[in-house]
C-alpha cells in the first residue's frame, strides 16, 4: 500500500487502548492503523520511543481578530497554537466588531484563509437583541455553536438577565457555550477591589457569583429543553452541582484553574494571574480535580486570552482579565499526567475525544479509520523549562514561565501534514474550517 504519510513505530493512543502500531494517512484521512512498516510512502515520521495522539482540540481561545491585533492575531495565535501540539481551535466571538451575525462570522473565515496554521471554528456570540439570527449563525459553516457571556461582556455581548438567557435558549438548537457569573452579584461587589491587591480579585468575583449564575443557567436550560457547555468551571460546588445535571450539561476546566493557585499565585504574579472565573484556593482547585477524576469534567479548553505585558503590570484593578494558554495546554496537562494526576488516555478523552463528543464534530476528534490525520506526537520523557522566549502569542508572556515539566509536544500533524517539528512551524496557512455533524448538507 501506498500513502502519503506513514508514522512508523510510534505508541499510539486511542479507541483500541495503548500499543506501539502504525498509521497510514492518504488525501488527509486515515486509511489504515496497524503493522505498515512494509508499506510505503510520500512522508514518513519514525515516531518510535514517541506516543502518537489524537490531534488536540483546544475549544476555547480568543485570538484577538478583528480589532485588538496589537494583542494577538488569527495568524500569531494560531502558531502558538501549533507549537503547543494544538490541531484545530474554537474562537470566541468577543472581537471589536463582535462575531453577533453571519457576515461577521464569514468575516472571520475569510480573515482565517490562507494566514491560520491549524483547523478552526468560530462562535457566534448571542446579545440581548439578536435572538432571532442564531439559528442561521450556528448553522453556518464554520461555527462551533453560539456563545453567552452572563458576565464579564465586551460590548453588547452580555445577557445577564433570565429574560434574555430565555430568548436565546429559545431560539438555539446546538449546543450553546456559557460564561457563567452573575453580573449583578459581581456589580454589586465592586466596592471590594482593593488597589494594588490582586488577591481581591477573587472576593469581588466570588465564588457564590458563580454558584448563583450556574443555577440559574440550568433552570433556564430545562425550562428550554436545550444542551449547554459550562465553561471554565472554577469551584468545587459547581462540579457537584453539574453532577446532578449531566442529561443536559457539559463543563470544561482550564489548565490555569487546575495548576495555580490564591493567594500564592496572585503573590507570584500579580495581574498575570488575573483572569475571569478567577484562579481560587486549593480547596476549589482540588474540586476541580475530584471532577477530572470522577469523569464529570468533559473537555479541557485554555481560555487563551492574552494581554501584552504593559497592560498586565498595571496596578489592579486596572489590570485587564485573561492570559496566554494555548501554546502552554499540552506541556502543562502532560506534566500532570506524569505526575499521576490523570491517565494519558484521559488526557486524550479531555483534548480530542470530549470535544468531538460534546460539538458533534464531523471527522476529528478519534484516531480511527475514515478520520482526519490529524495528530499531536508528544516525547512523555522530554523535561522542558517553560520561557517566555517560546511563547509565539504576541504578548510574549506566560503565567507558567520558569516552571519545569515532564512531556512535551514534538510534532503536529494536521490533515496529514507536517505542521510543527520540534519548536518549528514547518508548513504554514494550512487550517481549513472545522465541520460538524449539525451543520452538514
Amino acid at each position: 500500500m501506498n500513502y502519503d504519510l506513514l508514522i512508523i513505530g510510534g505508541t499510539l493512543v486511542n479507541h483500541d487502548g495503548i500499543g506501539i502500531g502504525d498509521v497510514g494517512v492518504r488525501d488527509g484521512k486515515i486509511v489504515a492503523i496497524g503493522d505498515l512498516k512494509q508499506a510505503s510512502a510520500a512522508k514518513t515520521i519514525n515516531a518510535a520511543g514517541l506516543h502518537v495522539l489524537p490531534g488536540v482540540i483546544d475549544t476555547q481561545v480568543h485570538f484577538r481578530e478583528p480589532g485588538s491585533e496589537a494583542k494577538e492575531d488569527l495568524q500569531t495565535g494560531s502558531r502558538a497554537a501549533v507549537l503547543g501540539g494544538v490541531t484545530a481551535v474554537f474562537e470566541m466571538p468577543n472581537t471589536y466588531p463582535t462575531t453577533s451575525d453571519v457576515d461577521a462570522l464569514q468575516e472571520k473565515l475569510r480573515l482565517a484563509k490562507g494566514r491560520m496554521h491549524c483547523d478552526h471554528a468560530f462562535y457566534g456570540g448571542a446579545t440581548n437583541e439578536n435572538s432571532d439570527i442564531l439559528p442561521d449563525m450556528e448553522h453556518s459553516a464554520g461555527c462551533c455553536g453560539i456563545k453567552v457571556f452572563m458576565g464579564a461582556s465586551t460590548g453588547s455581548l452580555l445577557v445577564a438577565d433570565d429574560a434574555g438567557l430565555a430568548r436565546v435558549l429559545a431560539k438555539i438548537t446546538r449546543r450553546a457555550a456559557f460564561h457563567s457569573e452573575d453580573e449583578p452579584r459581581m456589580l454589586g461587589r465592586k466596592h471590594l477591589a482593593v488597589a494594588g491587591d490582586w488577591t481581591s480579585h477573587e472576593i469581588v468575583r466570588d465564588a457564590e457569583s458563580a454558584m448563583i449564575s450556574t443555577k440559574r443557567l440550568i433552570k433556564q436550560a430545562r425550562k428550554a429543553n436545550k444542551r449547554i457547555h459550562v465553561l471554565h468551571i472554577s469551584t468545587a460546588e459547581e462540579i457537584e452541582y453539574l453532577a446532578e445535571h449531566r442529561d443536559i450539561a457539559t463543563v470544561e476546566v482550564t489548565p490555569q484553574h487546575l495548576t495555580l493557585q490564591s493567594p500564592d499565585c496572585y503573590e507570584q504574579l500579580q495581574g498575570k494571574a488575573q483572569m475571569n472565573p478567577p484562579i481560587r484556593s486549593r480547596h476549589h482547585k482540588m474540586g476541580l480535580w475530584a471532577g477530572i477524576q470522577s469523569g464529570l469534567v468533559d473537555v479541557i479548553g485554555s481560555d487563551h486570552a492574552p494581554h501584552l505585558l504593559d497592560e498586565k503590570l498595571k496596578s489592579y484593578p486596572a489590570s485587564p482579565s485573561g492570559m496566554p494558554g494555548v501554546q502552554t495546554l499540552v506541556p502543562i496537562m502532560l506534566d500532570h499526567v506524569s505526575k499521576g494526576r490523570l491517565s494519558l488516555q484521559r488526557f486524550v478523552d479531555l483534548t480530542s475525544a470530549g470535544a468531538n463528543r460534546i460539538f458533534q464534530i464531523a471527522e476529528k476528534g478519534r484516531m480511527t479509520v475514515g478520520y482526519d490525520g490529524d495528530f499531536t506526537i508528544v516525547d512523555l520523557a522530554a523535561k522542558r523549562t517553560i520561557d517566555d522566549s517560546w511563547i509565539a502569542s504576541k504578548c510574549q508572556w506566560t503565567p507558567f514561565a520558569g516552571r519545569e515539566v515532564t512531556g512535551w509536544p514534538i510534532m503536529t500533524v494536521i490533515r496529514g501534514e507536517i505542521v510543527m517539528r520540534d519548536d518549528e512551524v514547518i508548513n504554514e496557512g494550512i487550517g481549513q474550517p472545522v465541520r460538524f455533524q449539525e451543520v452538514l448538507g
